[in-house]
C-alpha cells in the first residue's frame, strides 16, 4: 500500500474539518432547534458588491458583482429568512413576479421558492393568494398580505413546512411539481388560481402541496396584519403558533377561545396539541412568534412566546397521540416589569395602542423613550439551559423602551421571580431575537442599535449604532455579526471590542436575516437574494421563470 505524503495527510485533515463546519440551514434558526442564529462556517468575506442592476431588471449584471456567486430577483418584497437544505433554497416574497405569468397577474399575495443552491436557477415556485374577506370572520384586520409569505420554511427529508399569507400551514414536497403531484391534497390548480377563479394549467415549475392546514377554519382564529410564524419541527412533530390576534379597532381579540399554540402531525398535518392559556382574553395585539425547543433536567420543553408579553414552557409531546390532547404548562415567565405593565402607577387599564406613533391619542414621540406593554414577536432563544427572551411591537407602532429577559429554565410554576437571571433594560424594542457565540451576546433593536452582552451576567460591552432601522435578528459567524437594516448590511466583529468591519448598500432594505450554509453567505434585501462566496465571481444571471403560453 503506498504511503500516503503529508500532502495527502494535511489535505484529509483540511477536508474533513471542511466537511465538519460546512452545513445547511434548513430552519429558522439553522439546525439548531433553540433558535441561536450561529453558524460554525469560516471562510466567510468581510464584505461584497451586490452589483449594478441589469437593463432587463432579472438581476444584476456579470463584472459588477464582487464575492457573489449568483443573485435572484424575487418580487418587489422578501420578508422571509432563506434556508438551505439538500443543495436547494427555500424563501418566502410577495407575488409580484407573477405580473410576468401569463397565466395570473396579481400583486397582493406570496411565494415560496426553491431554488438551486449553486446557481439560483429556480425549481418551483408556489404561488399563494391572498385569502378573501369572505373566508375570514367579520371586523378582522388581516389587510397586510402583500407582504407575502414571511415564514422560514422548514425542510426534513423530502418535506418543506411553511406558514403562508392565507394563514394556512403547507407541507411541500421539495421537488415541486418536478416528480408529479403527492400526496393527499391535489387541487394545486384550483389553490394557486385562488377563489372563484378557473383553474390553472399546472407545470413543473410549480409547488407541490402534500397537506395542508388552514388555522382560520380549523382552529377558528381570527389573523391579524400577517401569519409569520416559522414552525418547529421535531421528528413527526410540528409546532406553531395559531396567528390568533385581535379585531380591526384593535380593541379586542375576536375568537378569544381559540388556542394559541398548537401541534400537528408532520406527515399528514393532524392536529395533535393545543394548549390552555386563553391567551386570547389578555392578548394585546396577535401571535407571531416562533417557538423553540430545549432539554432541561432531562426533559425536552417547548418555549412559546406569548402575545401577553409572557414566555410559556410547555413538556413536549414525547409521541404522536391517538386523539389530540392538551398540553402541560411547566413554567410561565413574565417578561415585563410591573412599570411597563403599568407606567402611569395607577393601576387603571392602560391601552396599549397609545405607544402606537401612528394613533391621534398616542404619547409615543417615537424617540425610544415611551415606556409600556410589548408582546414577544422574536423567538425565545434556548442555550445551555437559559431562555432569552426580547420584547416589542409591530415596527410601525414606533421606537420605545424595550427589554430582554435571562431566564433559568429548570425551574416550574410561575417563575418571574426566581427564574429571572438577569434583565437588560439598555434595548428598545425589537421584533428580533439573539445570537449567542463564545460567551458574547448579540441582539440589535428596532433603532438600528446592535448590542453585545456578557451572556452570563448581561453586562453590555458595546452598543452599536446603525443609524438605521432594523427588523432582523443578528447573525454570527466566522468571528463576524452579520446585521441587515432598512439602510444597508452592517458587518461587526464578532468580540468584545467593537469593530465595525463594512458597511453594503444593498439598494432597498433588508428585512430578512442573512443566514450562512456550505460555505455560503446567503443575504436578501427587499428584492434581491444574493448567494455570497469569497472570491466567488458572477457569470449569468438566473433566468426568471416563465409560464406556458
Amino acid at each position: 500500500m503506498t504511503k500516503p505524503t503529508s500532502l495527502s495527510v494535511t489535505m484529509s485533515i483540511f477536508l474533513a474539518v471542511a466537511s465538519a463546519q460546512a452545513a445547511d440551514w434548513p430552519a429558522w434558526g439553522g439546525s439548531d432547534p433553540g433558535r441561536n442564529m450561529v453558524s460554525l462556517e469560516t471562510g466567510l468575506p468581510e464584505s461584497f458588491k451586490p452589483g449594478e442592476k441589469s437593463p432587463t431588471g432579472d438581476g444584476m449584471m456579470p463584472g459588477t458583482t464582487e464575492n457573489v456567486r449568483w443573485v435572484a430577483k424575487l418580487g418587489t418584497l422578501i420578508c422571509g429568512n432563506p434556508t438551505i437544505a439538500n443543495g436547494r433554497v427555500f424563501v418566502g416574497s410577495d407575488d409580484a413576479s407573477l405580473q410576468s405569468d401569463t397565466r395570473l397577474k396579481r400583486t397582493k399575495g406570496g411565494m415560496v421558492w426553491c431554488l438551486d443552491e449553486k446557481t439560483g436557477q429556480v425549481i418551483w415556485r408556489l404561488a399563494v393568494p391572498a385569502r378573501p374577506k369572505d373566508r375570514l370572520p367579520d371586523n378582522a384586520h388581516y389587510g397586510q398580505q402583500n407582504m407575502g409569505v414571511c415564514s422560514a420554511p422548514a425542510v426534513a427529508g423530502n418535506r418543506a413546512y411553511v406558514v403562508t399569507n392565507a394563514a394556512e400551514i403547507l407541507c411541500l414536497d421539495v421537488k415541486g411539481q418536478t416528480d408529479g403531484n403527492d400526496g393527499t391534497f391535489t387541487d394545486e390548480a384550483h389553490y394557486i388560481a385562488g377563489d372563484k377563479k378557473p383553474p390553472v394549467v399546472l407545470e413543473k415549475t410549480d409547488g407541490d402541496i402534500i397537506w395542508k392546514y388552514d388555522l382560520v377554519d380549523e382552529l377558528g382564529i381570527c389573523p391579524h396584519d400577517v401569519a409569520a410564524c416559522s414552525v418547529l419541527l421535531d421528528g413527526n412533530i410540528l409546532y406553531c403558533t395559531s396567528a390568533n390576534g385581535v379585531n380591526h379597532e384593535h380593541t379586542f381579540c375576536l375568537r378569544p377561545e381559540a388556542p394559541s399554540f398548537i401541534a400537528l402531525d408532520a406527515r399528514t398535518g393532524k392536529l395533535l396539541a393545543t394548549d390552555t392559556e386563553n391567551l386570547g382574553h389578555r392578548m394585546w395585539h396577535c401571535l407571531w412568534s416562533p417557538p423553540t425547543i430545549g432539554v432541561v433536567n432531562g426533559k425536552k420543553l417547548v418555549f412559546f412566546g406569548g402575545g401577553d408579553g409572557i414566555c410559556y414552557a410547555f413538556e413536549a409531546l414525547k409521541e404522536v397521540p391517538t386523539k389530540p390532547v392538551h398540553f402541560k404548562k411547566v413554567w410561565s415567565f413574565d417578561c415585563l416589569p410591573p412599570n411597563y405593565r403599568d407606567p402611569m402607577g395607577d393601576g387603571k387599564p392602560f391601552n396599549y395602542y397609545i405607544g402606537d406613533k401612528r394613533k391621534k391619542y398616542s404619547t409615543n414621540t417615537d424617540d425610544g423613550t415611551f415606556l409600556g406593554p410589548s408582546e414577544l414577536i422574536g423567538s425565545p432563544v434556548f442555550h445551555e439551559g437559559r431562555v432569552y427572551c426580547t420584547v416589542g411591537q409591530d415596527p410601525m407602532h414606533g421606537r420605545a423602551r424595550g427589554i430582554l429577559n435571562c431566564i433559568d429554565a429548570s425551574q416550574t410554576g410561575d417563575i418571574t421571580h426566581s427564574g429571572c437571571i438577569w434583565s437588560y433594560q439598555g434595548i428598545e424594542r425589537t421584533i428580533g431575537s439573539v445570537a449567542i457565540s463564545d460567551g458574547l451576546l448579540f441582539t440589535s433593536d428596532l433603532a438600528g442599535r446592535v448590542h453585545c452582552l456578557d451572556v452570563k451576567t448581561g453586562k453590555p460591552y458595546w452598543v452599536h449604532e446603525t443609524s438605521s432601522e432594523d427588523w432582523s435578528t443578528p447573525l454570527v459567524a466566522d468571528g463576524k455579526v452579520y446585521v441587515g437594516t432598512k439602510k444597508k448590511l452592517v458587518v461587526l466583529a464578532a468580540s468584545k471590542e467593537k469593530k465595525l468591519i463594512s458597511e453594503i448598500n444593498l439598494g432597498s432594505s433588508a428585512y430578512a436575516t442573512p443566514v450562512v450554509a456550505n460555505g455560503t453567505l446567503f443575504v436578501c434585501s427587499q428584492s434581491y437574494l444574493w448567494a455570497v462566496q469569497k472570491g466567488a465571481k458572477l457569470v449569468t444571471t438566473p433566468a426568471p421563470v416563465t409560464a406556458a403560453k
